[in-house]
C-alpha cells in the first residue's frame, strides 16, 4: 500500500510539473512488488489459534474460529505476560487499557506496552468513558498517558456504567454521539489516525453511536455472532469472549478477531 501511494504521489508529481508520468508497466510492477511485501508479512502471521476458554459457547452462526486473525485485550488484571510465547501462540495484536475517566491510569499500561513492543505484538491502547467528565478532558488524560507510536489506532470505550461508585449517568444519545465525536476529533488530531469505538449490545442499541461517520468499531458479542446482535453493523474487531485461556497469560483473557485475510490485516495496519 506505502508503494503504492509513493508512486501515485510520484505521478501527480510529475503530472504538475509537465513532465511525463510512469508507464503503466511501471505502476504495475510498483503494484506487484507491493503485494509480493504484503504477502510475505501475512505468512508471517500465526493463524487460526487454538485457544481455549472457560465458558466455551456452541455458535449458532459463524464461530469466532473461522477467522484467521485473532488477539486480546488486556488491563491490570493481567499481570504477568510472557508476551513472546503469547504471539507464538497466535496473539497477532493486542489493545492495552491506558486510562479511564479523567484521572485513573491502568498501573499495567506501560510493562504491557514493552512486553507487547518487545515481542513484535501490535498494540493499540484504550480509554474506558465516564459520562460525569467532559470528552476534553478525558482526552487530555488519555494523551497524557499514552505516547505517540502505537501501531494499531487507540480505542474509544463507551459502555452504560450501573456498577459505578461515582458514575451512572447515561445521557441521550444525541449527546453521547456529541461527545464520542469530540473525544475522537481530539486523538486523531494528536495522534493521526482516528480510533475505534468499542461498545455493547445494549449500549449501541439505546445511543445509535453506530452512526457516527468515518468511524470504525470493535464490537463485544460472547453468546452469538455480530451479525444477529448488532443487525446491520459493520465490525473491525468482534470480542468474542471474556474467558478466555492463551498461552503465556495467567488466568482468563479477553480474545478478539480481526474481520479479514492476514493481508487484508497488514493493509489495515498500514492505512
Amino acid at each position: 500500500m506505502r508503494l503504492i501511494v509513493f508512486a501515485m504521489a510520484i505521478v501527480a508529481s510529475l503530472q504538475g510539473c509537465g513532465r511525463r508520468a510512469p508507464e503503466p508497466a511501471v505502476l504495475e510492477q510498483i503494484e506487484a512488488q507491493d503485494a509480493a511485501r504484503i504477502a510475505a508479512l501475512a505468512a508471517q502471521v500465526v493463524t487460526y489459534p487454538d485457544f481455549g476458554d472457560d465458558d466455551p459457547v456452541e455458535w449458532d452462526r459463524r464461530a469466532p474460529q473461522t477467522y484467521p486473525v485473532h488477539g486480546i485485550d488486556v488491563s491490570r488484571w493481567q499481570t504477568d505476560i510472557d508476551w513472546q510465547q503469547a504471539q507464538r501462540a497466535g496473539v497477532s495484536f493486542a489493545f492495552l487499557k491506558a486510562t479511564e475517566g479523567g484521572d485513573v491510569a491502568d498501573p499495567m499500561f506501560a510493562t504491557h506496552r514493552r512486553g507487547a513492543e518487545t515481542a513484535g505484538v501490535p498494540w493499540g491502547a484504550y480509554h474506558y468513558y465516564y459520562f460525569c467528565r467532559s470528552a476534553e478532558e478525558q482526552a487530555r488524560w488519555f494523551i497524557r498517558n499514552v505516547p505517540r507510536g502505537a501501531s494499531l489506532p487507540h480505542v474509544l470505550d463507551m459502555e452504560w456504567t450501573p456498577k459505578s461508585k461515582t458514575c451512572r449517568l447515561r445521557p441521550h444519545g444525541r449527546d453521547v454521539r456529541r461527545e464520542a465525536r469530540k473525544f475522537l476529533d481530539l486523538l486523531e488530531a494528536h495522534y493521526g489516525r482516528r480510533p475505534v469505538i468499542y461498545t455493547t449490545v445494549d449500549f449501541f442499541a439505546d445511543t445509535g453511536i453506530g452512526t457516527l461517520h468515518d468511524t470504525e468499531f470493535w464490537l463485544r458479542s460472547v453468546a452469538a455472532h455480530p451479525q444477529k446482535t448488532y443487525p446491520g453493523a459493520y465490525w473491525v474487531f468482534w470480542q468474542y469472549s471474556g474467558t478466555g485461556r492463551v498461552p503465556g497469560i495467567e488466568g482468563p483473557v479477553d480474545l478478539n478477531v480481526f474481520r479479514g485475510a492476514p493481508e487484508g490485516w497488514i493493509r489495515w495496519q498500514e492505512r
